[in-house]
């Protein structure tokens, strides 16, 4: 077993580097690509925003509330896959009132997903109160919350999947790839919601239908969205995608009128 040394302040600590992490993200990809932010300021106003904080957090502390209810001692908690979830169910109700189609979510992909590889880690240290540990196993790298157990690092599986998303997607957006650049926040949606059903497994939370938890139901859900919506007209960088930086100059355009008498004015 790996011994990992816990303290509940960690918690705290690393949502606040989370949020530090996610808002230099945003910062860097908005001077890589500014194109899709335009576009998302063109398309809303200042109540999509406020529909998106208030559907997540009534989201997070409704799944992780939830999901304690039948712990021997239940008590007030936040869960991502439950602020994702009423983020999007918030958003798509905005835009269903304001008219609004397609895509608005390429934004938030990439601060969200290095928000989500550090948070977790927070998960890990803050240890065993904070209620994400997983399941015993006898594994190499089981690792020892402190009360002498050895348990998957299932903070640690779901850090490094989401880890190797951004990377993947990272690398595609700035070469320009299709479905990152118009179909970005269907596959952040649907990578993360699969690897999270998939370490669902692996933790102890109470089943609620059958054998799923309320997590397994939660990225059922999700996965079934990002299907469903893979296929909306993409709006996240207007209707011309290219590989370059946005205010790269054009170059080696030949010149109106040449070899044939014109002249530039």
């Amino acid at each position: 077993m790996i011994a990992v040394p816990t303290a509940p302040w960690a918690h705290a600590a690393f949502d606040l580097l989370a949020w530090t992490a996610g808002a230099a993200v945003a910062v860097m990809q908005h001077r890589r690509r500014p194109r899709p932010d335009a576009e998302l300021a063109r398309r809303t106003r200042p109540s999509y925003f406020i529909a998106l904080a208030i559907g997540a957090l009534a989201g997070a502390w409704l799944a992780g509330s939830l999901n304690s209810l039948r712990w021997p001692a239940p008590a007030l908690s936040h869960s991502v896959a439950g602020a994702l979830a009423g983020g999007i169910v918030a958003v798509e109700l905005w835009k269903k009132i304001a008219g609004v189609h397609g895509s608005t979510g390429g934004s938030f992909v990439a601060p969200l997903a290095v928000g989500i590889v550090v948070g977790r880690l927070g998960c890990l240290f803050a240890g065993l109160p904070d209620g994400t540990f997983g399941t015993p196993t006898d594994l190499p790298w089981a690792i020892d919350l402190g009360d002498g157990i050895g348990r998957h690092p299932v903070q640690l599986y779901e850090s490094a999947a989401i880890a190797l998303f951004a990377f993947i997607y990272w690398r595609a957006l700035m070469a320009g790839r299709r479905w990152a650049v118009l179909h970005g926040f269907q596959a952040f949606v649907i990578a993360y919601a699969a690897q999270r059903f998939l370490w669902e497994w692996l933790k102890p939370y109470p089943p609620v239908i059958g054998p799923l938890n309320i997590f397994h139901l939660i990225a059922g859900g999700l996965i079934a969205y990002g299907c469903a919506y893979w296929n909306q007209p993409g709006a996240d960088d207007g209707a011309l995608s290219v590989p370059q930086r946005d205010d790269e100059p054009v170059r080696d355009l030949p010149e109106a009128g040449a070899g044939q008498g014109g002249h530039r004015g």
